[in-house]
């Protein structure tokens, strides 16, 4: 995408996330605000990693739930090889355990898609400009002093990954049970593991 530049100081953007209504979300709200780029939009992690082997970006937006894997595991994919760039995670999951673990993969922020916009675009500011940003709700679901400290990152089933990115998506347990064609009750059966795993009083 070209971005009209009259001086230096553009923020350049890839976002990465599998529901198109969030990407045209963003895009329309950073593309109508001075001083921000999107550069390019990905709904595979895959495909990002593959875009930045050719082209640089200043900020990555990422989803922590992708069809082809992790947003921890890219976030960390991207520290490795492209420390210059900025990954802000971007998600509906907001379990302190998953946020410490995005942040100890390299990101440097952490917002929720229902953040406010003048929240984001700070966000994102702070971030390009090298402070490490929380939304205002994971602020105070978290404390930034919390995210140093030491914390096993569980291991997960393949159901249980697939159950955990239904849960993200909003979907109630009669229908991850429709979706994956296993009983109800498998299905609190996971969420309960999952509840022990993460050390969380509701999910």
């Amino acid at each position: 995408m070209n971005c009209m530049r009259e001086n230096k100081s553009i923020i350049d953007i890839a976002i990465v996330d599998d529901h198109p209504i969030v990407i045209e979300g963003l895009k329309k709200l950073l593309t109508a605000e001075p001083g921000f780029c999107v550069k390019a939009h990905f709904s595979r992690g895959d495909d990002m990693l593959g875009y930045l082997r050719d082209q640089m970006v200043d900020v990555v937006l990422l989803d922590i739930t992708l069809p082809d894997g992790s947003g921890i595991e890219f976030c960390q994919k991207i520290n490795e090889k492209y420390s210059n760039v900025k990954v802000i995670a971007v998600s509906n999951l907001n379990e302190r355990s998953i946020i410490r673990q995005m942040f100890r993969s390299g990101a440097v922020g952490y917002m929720l898609k229902t953040a406010d916009p003048r929240d984001i675009l700070d966000c994102i500011r702070r971030a390009a400009g090298g402070e490490t940003v929380l939304s205002s709700e994971i602020a105070y679901i978290l404390n930034p002093q919390e995210l140093s400290e030491p914390n096993d990152i569980p291991e997960l089933t393949k159901r249980e990954k697939q159950i955990l990115k239904l849960l993200a998506e909003g979907k109630k347990s009669t229908e991850i049970a429709d979706e994956l064609f296993i009983s109800p009750l498998t299905v609190k059966t996971h969420r309960a593991t999952l509840l022990h795993k993460f050390e969380l009083g509701i999910l």
